[in-house]
């Protein structure tokens, strides 16, 4: 006879401890030897499919481009095409962000890519993308990048693209429209289009897109630029632009060689030391086409540079059959590896990790290589601060930002290092930087101060309206918690009190009427909520703040309120086009961990909704200690672009599990 076995239920304490271990664990092991994080940025297709796009000029433009930099250019456009052709879905069209249903744009950009990747229109994967679009309008309803890369093919009619002559790099600062007004993102992809917008290139390699015309022929399309908001001041704005177009025609364009110039040399000035420019392949791209515009060699030392760089952010995938080259190829938008590491140190510090462990000291000494001396764009306006902030990328010096410096300042002041007093003088550098960039409004954007003119996103060339970057309720809560973190783990007050004052003022003037806050770089309204809880809750001890006033207690309500039923959190990324859907979507686990960091930071550690929350994190959890996303919870430009940052995943659950443990901890 066999004895009946005992079945031991792990406690609640015993399960959270595991879970963190586990985390913890899976956290240390994707460690660098050299101290940082770096996990993928996964975004859209388009970039792969203008990867391919740039491949073929290059070859139009010399044959010998086949072969470039070590790399099998041929080879990279089939590897890319496979990618594609693995992310369509079966709508038939390709997604702006996981589950979205497809874009247009991002459809148009994959099936042209494919078409001179050698795919037939009459292959079935191109009949149902062709298909999707004309479903939706056809390639006039296009976005204007995906018009333009279609332009360089003779796909798309010069004509009908926005016109932004070169003189624009000598409009005055006051001027509405001077470079320096536009958002960095905007500036490092601008300045070199006003070059090939100038020279309206075609490289005819004999494709073009006529079955993607409602019309059926891109010569019976009616491809002139539309005032698509219907406003009086986007009417004018296009007037300007025919005027603009009829005086290009005739020839008179002011100061155009000298315009041409002046780009070239910005553009030289900006590319970073690895080949990098702004840190983004959009700025990469254009760049690199304004150098082919103007008859630069790939073996340019600007080019070559430039080509290694955006290798550099491929990632290759799998190994084809009788092959050591990769079967597939993809491009990220950009890489995060400062971010990653300050968020990753932070998940380890808030779940129990010593601050002298060994291996959060080399995260630490690391973070203090990457630190930028260098004054860069955001210099122009800000005539005060002096250059010590952290960017987001392994090279980035115009273009350090106000997110990265915080949250690598909470990082360092959590840990112990050899050389504290450096540390900490580093810290108190960065931090004069960041309040130097403090916004009138009494806000902090990303990487300007008072960025903040509006008439860049009703020009025709802004439809993605994201040309601007002003403060948010993400950054300020940000800053104020790190401003918070000086007190309470230094007793060091470096700010003066009106400034957290202004601040404070700002952040409650943006809270919407249900309670939540906006979220500018992350999905969306749970994510600003958590970091406007979280922002005050830091500062609340120093700045006379009242966490038991009616405001924190409405947006607590608020996160409770969009609670799913399975325990967490999820928000769609529409619902940066439809409000009505703020903090709808299915569970994932960074979501579910903001709510409940925001939760926590409110002062809730002991409802329903976050034991609910906390269980859902642990049933989620997979052995090895990851968790599961396929979801995009991160933010590039609202509306318009999406990123599934690969570590939000396993690093937030990380904290608010740890945050949850030493409060509830015997």
């Amino acid at each position: 006879m066999s004895t009946p076995q005992t079945v031991i239920t792990p406690s609640p304490q015993h399960r959270l401890t595991d879970a963190l271990r586990r985390a913890q664990d899976y956290l240390l092991a994707q460690q660098n030897l050299e101290g940082y994080w770096w996990a993928e940025l996964e975004a859209n297709v388009t970039l792969t499919a203008e990867y391919i796009m740039l491949h073929h000029i290059l070859i139009a433009a010399d044959p010998r481009n086949r072969r470039s930099n070590g790399k099998d250019r041929e080879a990279q456009i089939q590897q890319m095409a496979r990618y594609l052709l693995r992310e369509q879905r079966a709508h038939g069209g390709w997604e702006l962000y996981y589950g979205d249903g497809g874009e247009i744009s991002t459809t148009i950009e994959a099936y042209f890519a494919l078409k001179l990747a050698g795919h037939a229109p009459d292959e079935v994967p191109m009949q149902q993308a062709r298909k999707f679009i004309l479903a939706r309008g056809g390639l006039t309803k296009a976005r204007v990048f995906t018009k333009l890369h279609l332009a360089l093919f003779g796909a798309y009619p010069w004509e009908g693209l926005p016109t932004l002559p070169p003189w624009f790099m000598f409009l005055p600062s006051w001027f509405p429209f001077n470079i320096y007004t536009m958002a960095s993102w905007a500036r490092s992809s601008t300045v070199p289009l006003l070059v090939v917008l100038d020279k309206k290139p075609v490289y005819d390699v004999g494709v073009r897109a006529d079955e993607l015309y409602d019309t059926g022929a891109q010569a019976t399309a009616d491809t002139r630029l539309k005032n698509n908001d219907r406003t009086i001041v986007g009417a004018l704005l296009l007037t300007a632009d025919r005027i603009l177009k009829a005086l290009d025609r005739a020839g008179f364009v002011p100061k155009r060689q000298q315009g041409i110039d002046a780009a070239e040399r910005w553009v030289i000035e900006r590319q970073d030391t690895p080949g990098d420019w702004a840190g983004i392949v959009p700025a990469m791209i254009n760049s690199l086409l304004m150098f082919q515009v103007l008859g630069y060699s790939t073996k340019h030392p600007y080019f070559k540079r430039g080509l290694d760089a955006l290798d550099r952010f491929c990632i290759e995938e799998g190994t084809l059959a009788d092959s050591e080259l990769p079967q597939y190829l993809r491009l990220q938008s950009c890489i995060s590896p400062t971010w990653d590491t300050a968020l990753g140190l932070t998940g380890l510090l808030d779940s129990g990790i010593a601050a002298t462990d060994a291996r959060v000291q080399a995260a630490g000494e690391w973070l203090l290589t990457k630190q930028i001396f260098r004054y860069g764009d955001w210099a122009v306006f800000n005539r005060d601060g002096k250059p010590a902030g952290w960017a987001f990328e392994f090279f980035n010096d115009y273009y350090p930002d106000v997110d990265d410096t915080a949250a690598v300042i909470m990082a360092l002041l959590a840990m112990k290092l050899d050389d504290d007093e450096y540390k900490l003088e580093a810290c108190r550098a960065a931090t004069a930087w960041v309040m130097s960039m403090q916004c009138r409004a009494g806000g902090w954007a990303a990487f300007d101060i008072d960025n903040t003119q509006d008439l860049w996103n009703q020009m025709p060339y802004g439809d993605l309206k994201a040309m601007i970057d002003p403060p948010t309720a993400d950054l300020t809560g940000r800053v104020l918690e790190m401003l918070g973190h000086w007190q309470a783990k230094h007793g060091e007050k470096l700010y003066d009190d009106q400034a957290v004052q202004r601040a404070i003022q700002f952040l409650l003037s943006l809270q919407e009427k249900d309670g939540a806050w906006w979220g500018r770089w992350g999905v969306n309204y749970v994510y600003g909520t958590y970091l406007a809880l979280v922002g005050l809750r830091a500062i609340a001890p120093f700045a006379g703040f009242d966490m038991n006033c009616a405001q924190v207690k409405q947006a607590a309500n608020w996160l409770r309120s969009v609670q799913n039923a399975d325990g967490g959190w999820g928000e769609t990324c529409a619902s940066y086009k439809q409000p009505e859907l703020r903090g709808k979507g299915p569970s994932t686990p960074s979501q579910t961990a903001w709510a409940l960091l925001g939760l926590m930071a409110a002062g809730d550690f002991d409802s329903d909704s976050v034991k609910r929350g906390i269980e859902y994190l642990l049933r989620q959890q997979n052995a090895d200690g990851s968790w599961p996303e396929a979801e995009f919870t991160g933010t590039g430009f609202p509306g318009h672009f999406y990123i599934n940052y690969h570590q939000y995943r396993n690093q937030f659950p990380l904290s608010a599990l740890g945050r949850y443990a030493a409060h509830v901890r015997p």
